[in-house]
């Protein structure tokens, strides 16, 4: 049989849920600019610990810091620290063998007295592994064994019952945000790294590099610059980006002209070369940028299409792709 909740006491109105709404996130915000206001070199010294580590990273905790300890090891891995998490449970029952001498142990708790992290934690002192404990109470079970002691302020839950974990889990959730990005910073972990971590789902797509979405070779709607503009519009129509790039006789891009560009100077396209027509001071990509840079840069130029340069050794501007606005969108980008 099917047990329903029961009615509400009161009708709620539109009004009363936007403001409960608005009090979590309040309350939430309000305990998050406690944490901020008391990190002290304590901090400092959990970052070292975990950046110095010769093994991984390990994140246990026990119900919903479980669920924090699961998300905390996925953020230290995605930036640079490997890192996993275990259960307390599973620990007990062998998974104990899954901390070894070099790892770095992140026990989370909020009050500290969590009963399942007893073992983990005596095992960790036996084998040498250094732990930071982040929990609400200095004198608990997790802060009396840990190296390093990350206390979160004692805060109310958003719960009106002062019960379910809201406020405590986003402390820390934040808390071991800031631990993977100060050493991610660290490391000196660049956007190249995330690239490698990251090669599919939107932060892929970001990091892409220009030059890997770019058309390249004939595909190019490229002209010299005394190319008849009949020849030039031809070529821009067919070719399907709205651009035509005009170089010299050494390959070099010395301007484009685009849609704008014919429309300047449309009564007299018939009698005019493409050096009389082109801009010649083009926007141009560079081939390294990444696809979510080359984007914004579109957008901020209010233009469609480019070419992507690479610097030649003397210093030429050749063009090696182009690129529209139409391929970021194809592959998810917006």
């Amino acid at each position: 049989m099917f047990v329903t909740s029961p009615k509400p006491a009161v009708d709620n109105d539109d009004r009363t849920i936007l403001a409960r709404g608005c009090e979590v996130l309040q309350i939430e915000a309000s305990a998050l600019q406690s944490l901020s206001q008391e990190l002290d070199e304590t901090f400092v010294t959990a970052c070292r610990m975990i950046l110095s580590a010769q093994g991984r990273v390990v994140v246990t905790g026990m119900g919903k810091s479980g669920h924090i300890g699961r998300k905390a090891a996925a953020t230290f891995s995605a930036t640079g620290t490997p890192s996993i998490y275990v259960h307390p449970g599973e620990a007990a029952h062998g998974d104990l063998g899954m901390l070894v001498r070099g790892d770095a142990l992140v026990v989370i708790s909020n009050s500290g007295n969590t009963a399942e992290l007893q073992a983990f934690l005596t095992y960790a002192k036996a084998i040498g592994v250094p732990v930071i404990g982040i929990a609400s109470r200095l004198g608990s079970l997790v802060m009396r064994h840990a190296d390093v002691q990350l206390c979160i302020p004692q805060a109310r839950e958003a719960c009106n019952a002062n019960i379910a974990p809201t406020t405590s889990t986003t402390l820390q959730l934040a808390l071991c945000d800031a631990l993977a990005m100060a050493v991610m910073d660290m490391r000196g972990f660049s956007r190249e790294g995330m690239k490698a971590l990251h090669p599919g789902g939107a932060i892929g797509l970001r990091l892409l590099p220009v030059r890997e979405m770019m058309h390249t070779g004939r595909s190019m709607p490229l002209a010299a610059a005394d190319a008849r503009m009949p020849d030039v519009v031809s070529m821009m129509t067919s070719g399907g980006f709205g651009i035509a790039g005009i170089v010299d006789d050494n390959g070099t891009l010395i301007g484009v002209i685009t849609d704008g560009d014919l429309r300047r100077h449309f009564d007299k396209l018939g009698s005019v070369l493409a050096r009389d027509v082109m801009t010649s001071t083009p926007h141009t990509l560079d081939a390294s940028m990444s696809a979510e840079a080359a984007l914004e840069l579109l957008n901020d130029l209010q233009i469609s299409a480019a070419f992507i340069v690479e610097q030649g050794d003397d210093a030429r501007s050749v063009p090696c792709g182009v690129v529209h606005i139409h391929d970021f969108l194809r592959i998810g980008l917006s």
